[in-house]
């Protein structure tokens, strides 16, 4: 793996943190990265719910089957879609837009010392509903995922999935 590229192959779901609180700043940084992301006609459809209250990180938790360790997490970050903003009112332009800003939190938090750890709730429809009742969502805002955002317990080592069978060169 060429080091140069060490802050995607360091990108790792973290699902345990230290108590250590995530700055402001921070926060700031990573939602600037996630808005430096590609998007369609550049609608940038994404929008962003910060959490750090604890109860409402544990009430989050319980919405989200595998997130359970979201608990604990110092902060989390609910990823929404307008689906009026998007392209075309696309929804699955809608997707690609606020999944290309989700990786670059996620890339981000790499490169500030953070862990994460990104939590599908799109396309799970108790799962969108209640995170949508949660935080009282208009029913143009989506929500796409939860990103649990923390300093790190223990950051894994780097790794990749990479698979030489899965490429095709020129034609299929």
């Amino acid at each position: 793996m060429n080091s140069k590229l060490d802050f995607i192959f360091n990108r790792r779901s973290v699902r345990k943190f230290t108590a250590e609180a995530v700055s402001e700043e921070n926060i700031t940084e990573l939602l600037e990265s996630a808005m430096a992301a590609p998007s369609a006609c550049a609608k940038d459809p994404w929008r962003f719910i910060v959490i750090k209250n604890r109860e409402n990180l544990r009430q989050i938790a319980e919405l989200l089957p595998n997130g359970k360790f979201l608990a604990q997490a110092p902060a989390g970050i609910v990823v929404c879609g307008d689906i009026n903003a998007a392209h075309a009112e696309s929804e699955s332009y809608m997707l690609q837009d606020c999944s290309a800003a989700i990786e670059n939190i996620l890339l981000a938090s790499v490169a500030l010392g953070l862990g994460t750890c990104w939590l599908g709730v799109h396309p799970r429809p108790e799962r969108i509903a209640g995170i949508a009742k949660f935080f009282e969502l208009p029913a143009n805002i989506v929500p796409v995922s939860v990103i649990a955002i923390g300093h790190p317990e223990k950051m894994p080592d780097k790794h990749t999935r990479f698979m030489a069978n899965n490429i095709h060169w020129e034609k299929w």
